[in-house]
């Protein structure tokens, strides 16, 4: 499963995802959040509390590239 780390959280794929739309399990201890990766936007947050959820999508936007550029290298192959 493809990782990413952004600062302290990671940012990872998982290859049952293949059917979906470009999205990131978005990872920090006991804490996940799915984020769809266009438009940028949460699918579900698991401890998050608001504050880290909307620094977690300004590092997504942030990285939305290099994001989709991933997912592309793994599921499109």
């Amino acid at each position: 499963m493809p990782t990413i780390k952004i600062e302290r959280y990671k940012f990872r794929f998982y290859s049952s995802d293949a059917g979906e739309p470009p999205h990131v399990h978005v990872i920090d201890g006991d804490k996940v959040a799915k984020i769809w990766l266009r438009p940028i936007s949460t699918e579900y947050n698991r401890g998050y509390n608001r504050t880290e959820l909307n620094y977690i999508l300004k590092l997504t936007r942030a990285n939305q590239a290099r994001l989709l550029e991933n997912w592309h290298e793994y599921f499109d192959r």
